[in-house]
């Protein structure tokens, strides 16, 4: 085997719940519990990319306080899915703060005049969090209509929380073409690799909203299977 002087020394481990390219899964408490615990052995700090971490703890049923108590440092974002129109959240140990906010200062990030933003931002933590589960509850209605049409790839037992993958390879369409297609006739998705695309649900996406944008999809399909039988 190698020395070990032929390898980079780990000082961080960073995670992500719920982690956004594998499809808004979240990731259960124990196994952030097990990988805190082995980087504790070895001296080793954990930071939580915890963007979506509300969403996290409403699809597994826990406190949010159990996921971040799996991180040494962690971060949440204000204007995703809680709605705020800017802002994230870092938190962990004082001295930890102390130097962000030094960081901060040296890469020019500080803001005057910011409490408007803070005000915001106060209102999503205290007011939009619950309803998260009406996002997901929308993403899975979503997945369920496109998973009845043909062709499309979606699984809906794995939308967990408000993002639905599609794959559209079977559909003979790249996810480019797809969206380019999806997005002329009013809806907006996410290219995530060459033949998967990304929906995400959130407070300005209503259930009308959802059934609309399968019935877009839904378009979508039909024409390229009609295609397929004029070419045949």
């Amino acid at each position: 085997s190698r020395p070990p002087g032929r390898f980079p020394r780990i000082s961080l481990i960073c995670l992500e719940n719920t982690h956004n390219r594998r499809g808004g899964i979240a990731i259960p408490v124990e196994r952030m519990r097990a990988i805190k615990e082995v980087a504790e052995r070895y001296g080793v700090k954990v930071h939580l990319d915890g963007a979506r971490i509300f969403n996290a703890a409403l699809a597994l049923g826990v406190d949010v306080k159990e996921i971040a108590a799996c991180a040494d440092s962690v971060m949440f974002c204000l204007s995703k899915g809680l709605g705020a129109p800017v802002g994230s959240v870092l938190t962990g140990p004082a001295d930890f703060i102390a130097e962000a906010r030094k960081a901060r200062k040296r890469l020019g990030g500080a803001m005057r005049q910011a409490g408007v933003i803070a005000a915001a931002g106060i209102v999503a933590l205290t007011e939009m969090v619950d309803r998260l589960i009406e996002d997901h509850e929308n993403a899975k209605l979503l997945a369920r209509e496109l998973a009845r049409l043909p062709l499309l790839e979606v699984d809906p037992e794995r939308v967990q929380t408000n993002m639905v993958m599609v794959g559209t390879q079977k559909l003979g369409l790249t996810a480019e073409q797809f969206a380019q297609k999806a997005l002329r006739k009013g809806l907006k998705v996410s290219c995530y690799g060459k033949y998967t695309v990304r929906l995400v649900t959130h407070k300005d996406v209503s259930r009308e909203d959802v059934l609309e944008a399968a019935r877009i999809i839904s378009e979508i399909v039909s024409e390229a299977m009609q295609i397929d039988r004029d070419d045949v």
